[in-house]
């Protein structure tokens, strides 16, 4: 088993997306790329700890490689927001991929210039490219909200405009 760590904005919306795919052993909301120690999400939040809401996946890569883990990853993301994403603004909310090893590191950075060059996005990528570092599990409230809060965990998503930027741009819901 490896792991993959992906900041996508609200770590609610980037858990069911992985959740369920053949050889993902577990999904994980969390806190990383800060610098401080075991982070809340109120202090995450204030946008002065330097963490990053994010998921840690465990996964099979001979069942789920990593390179079909960026692709998924890159879908449910507005790769092009410097700010955040969507209705969540701040440093918390950015985008990043968090490599584990220089493979992870090469793979990423060559799906992200794909996707650069794709024109799919009429601004540049900004999703950085960062040397994973300590992750922060997030309360248990936050794990599996998804499956634990189905309804407003769908008009949130509905709401943050997520939901519609990823219809215009990928093509369909791919949570």
């Amino acid at each position: 088993m490896k792991k993959a760590t992906f900041a996508g904005g609200c770590f609610w919306c980037m858990v069911s997306p992985f959740d369920e795919q053949p050889g993902i052993q577990r999904v994980v909301s969390g806190y990383t790329g800060g610098n401080t120690e075991d982070p809340t999400y109120e202090s995450v939040c204030t946008n002065s700890t330097g963490h990053l809401e994010a998921v840690q996946i465990t996964y099979d890569p001979e069942v789920y490689p990593y390179e079909k883990l960026l692709e998924l990853f890159w879908a449910q993301i507005d790769p092009t927001d410097p700010g955040g994403q969507f209705h969540d603004r701040g440093e918390s909310y950015q985008t990043a991929v968090f490599y584990h090893d220089e493979e992870q590191k090469k793979l990423a950075e060559q799906s992200r210039d794909a996707l650069e060059k794709s024109g799919r996005f009429k601004k540049p990528i900004v999703t950085e490219i960062r040397p994973a570092s300590v992750f922060f599990e997030a309360e248990a409230f936050h794990q599996d909200y998804y499956k634990k809060n189905p309804f407003h965990y769908k008009l949130y998503r509905k709401g943050s405009g997520r939901e519609d930027f990823l219809n215009a741009h990928w093509g369909g819901d791919k949570s």
